[in-house]
């Protein structure tokens, strides 16, 4: 699931293949988009932010954002694709490098990027970040639940829903508890940057420690399993704003009180 950490990995393998390179291909297979043509031009910087990545070339921005199924791929220019090519939203080539971005959520050519990322908050993998201004922002609605908090990315940029479930875990809290009761958010935010930065180079994410397939998690996916460290049953459930954006939470009902 592309979480902060997933988007970190993929700016680095897009860094690595366009940066500095003229472009010899851009075909923006996005409706609004379709006439838009950087071709000749030189890949300046590409960067995540949180979620979103931002590849500059010239004076444009190409903004782009997984959401649930997207990814981009870098292939050796003549390489099939590993991916159906009615599924790609947007293809770069140099003469050295094809990338090409799969069922992206958001594909958009911006003016400057503050359009995209301007109203996020700090973010856990980038220079921007600022556990002070993390802890204020959670504790700035104090009767929100943590778990909505966690995801908001005007409050912290980076955290997915199985950090989200994890990292409350981890703090003993239930993602239901209010900001106000959970206790030091010095130490949630302090969890939520080791555990982001201790997965950063990882393509296979691990919360426990263990990557044996079944065990990365602590209580995320595991419903109706014993908890690892008591052996209560994990809970399962929803929590959203509204109806329509409720993601899905666990828990153990005895560690996190």
């Amino acid at each position: 699931m592309p979480e902060g950490d997933t988007v970190w990995r993929t700016a680095n393998s897009l860094r690595d293949a366009l940066v500095g390179r003229q472009l010899t291909v851009c075909d923006v297979r996005v409706p609004r988009y379709a006439t838009v043509d950087l071709t000749g031009s030189v890949v300046d910087s590409v960067d995540s932010r949180g979620k979103h990545l931002l590849i500059r070339v010239g004076d444009k921005v190409i903004h782009s954002h997984l959401k649930m199924e997207g990814a981009w791929h870098v292939y050796v220019p003549g390489t099939k694709w590993r991916r159906p090519a009615y599924q790609a939203r947007i293809v770069l080539a140099n003469t050295e490098r094809t990338a090409v971005g799969f069922e992206l959520g958001v594909v958009e050519i911006l003016d400057d990027d503050d359009t995209a990322v301007g109203y996020l908050g700090p973010d856990l993998l980038g220079d921007d970040w600022d556990a002070s201004v993390a802890a204020a922002n959670l504790e700035a609605d104090p009767a929100r639940p943590v778990g909505l908090a966690l995801l908001d990315q005007r409050v912290i940029a980076g955290l997915g829903n199985v950090y989200r479930n994890e990292v409350c875990f981890l703090r003993g809290v239930r993602p239901t508890t209010p900001v106000a009761r959970v206790g030091d958010i010095g130490k949630l935010v302090d969890v939520s940057f080791r555990t982001i930065h201790a997965n950063k180079h990882r393509n296979g994410r691990t919360m426990t420690g263990d990557l044996r397939p079944g065990r990365q998690f602590w209580v995320y996916g595991r419903e109706n399993k014993p908890c690892r460290r008591c052996g209560a049953r994990i809970v399962f459930g929803h929590l959203g704003d509204n109806p329509l954006e409720e993601r899905q939470i666990y828990y153990c009902p005895r560690c996190q009180r």
